[in-house]
């Protein structure tokens, strides 16, 4: 790479300090991490919630943002309570359905059509279906409640984790008043010599991450709402949660197909009475699969996030590798806007500067 500016001693001493000083941070941060990991999950449901503090302040004519953020927890904890109140039981009759299916498919022998009887004993020696109905049933869940609670009771370590997640909701609480003043304290930080050149970067990256994240979770909420409704309408079990399952999942590109596993499995599962055909309902779930998809590729996508991301398939896997590996579930959300930005500036700052710098040389010859 050409640059205009030469490496003296005293640019590369800067550069040898700069270096040091960002592998101090990464240091710091992975020793602060279980400290940090409350308040960042708390910055981004702020963030998340941030335009609906705004929609609140605007149709109710609220001048602070105090009265206008507990208007906006409270909707969702209504909404969240609403549909646990609806969702619940429901969720828990269809556990049991299931634990009562896998305990039968556990103890008969299964023949499926087209299907080799080897992969019923490689799955029933593999895979534990009468501890997985245990654990399914309603009464079984109570158990499981007691016995946490009372190794709660008598775990320290365990009561210091809850009270630190207790936090969690005592930072959104007050990261939601402050938002503005957060913001603004952020860019304070920031030394006033490169305050232009970082908040062009921060505004880039908050653009694109209003741009892809809000957008996708969007469309994830209205995924999620195909898939429950799409399985439901096939009759496969615990349709509600494998479609949130899905939606969850549709955050991360190519994740969503994982599902396809538990899917096949209930499938098999509900195929044990003789009643439900395996091949025609796995491939009615196939379809809404494909009917989800397309309507993902085609409607939503195009609509909320408008044109795409423009990467290859190999560079969207090596992408997700890398910030999946270096930041978590997380990184591999935020994998796509970061990598597409990164590549922007790569091509606006780098290759089109050495190009024109080889283009000033060339006229100056």
């Amino acid at each position: 790479m050409i640059t205009d500016r030469p490496f003296t001693f005293d640019r590369v001493v800067r550069l040898l300090i700069g270096v040091t000083l960002f592998i101090l941070t990464l240091w710091l941060i992975n020793l602060l991490k279980d400290v940090l990991l409350p308040f960042v999950v708390a910055c981004l449901i702020a963030y998340i919630l941030e335009p609906l503090v705004q929609y609140n302040r605007t149709i109710l004519h609220l001048k602070g943002r105090t009265l206008a953020s507990i208007v906006t927890l409270f909707e969702i904890t209504t909404l969240i309570a609403i549909l646990c109140y609806f969702f619940i039981p429901v969720i828990i009759k269809e556990a049991n359905d299931v634990a009562n299916m896998m305990k039968e498919y556990a103890s008969n022998d299964v023949s499926i059509p087209f299907l080799p009887a080897d992969i019923h004993r490689v799955l029933k020696s593999n895979i534990n279906f009468e501890e997985i109905a245990r654990r399914l049933t309603q009464q079984d869940i109570q158990n499981i409640m007691d016995n946490s609670m009372s190794f709660i009771s008598g775990g320290v370590g365990v009561i210091m984790s809850i009270v630190e997640w207790l936090l969690v909701f005592l930072y959104i609480i007050f990261v939601m008043i402050d938002y503005d003043n957060l913001m603004r304290g952020f860019r304070m930080l920031v030394p006033p010599k490169y305050r232009r050149r970082v908040f062009k970067i921060g505004y880039d990256i908050k653009r694109s991450m209003n741009h892809y994240f809000r957008g996708q979770a969007l469309i994830a909420c209205i995924v999620a709402i195909c898939y429950s409704v799409g399985f439901s309408i096939v009759g496969i079990p615990m349709a509600i949660i494998l479609g949130i399952t899905a939606g969850i999942c549709f955050m991360v590109p190519y994740m969503v197909y994982i599902t396809v596993i538990p899917v096949t499995l209930l499938c098999l599962v509900c195929s044990v009475d003789m009643q439900v055909d395996f091949w025609h309902l796995w491939w009615k779930c196939i379809a809404v699969y494909a009917f989800t998809q397309i309507l993902s590729d085609l409607i939503l996508t195009p609509k909320i996030m408008g044109k795409a991301m423009g990467l290859n398939p190999a560079i969207i896997l090596l992408s997700l590798s890398i910030w999946g590996t270096l930041l978590g579930l997380i990184g591999m959300i935020i994998a796509l806007p970061l990598t597409t930005l990164i590549i922007s500036y790569y091509n606006e700052f780098l290759i089109k500067r050495s190009q024109r710098t080889l283009q000033k040389t060339s006229a100056q010859n």
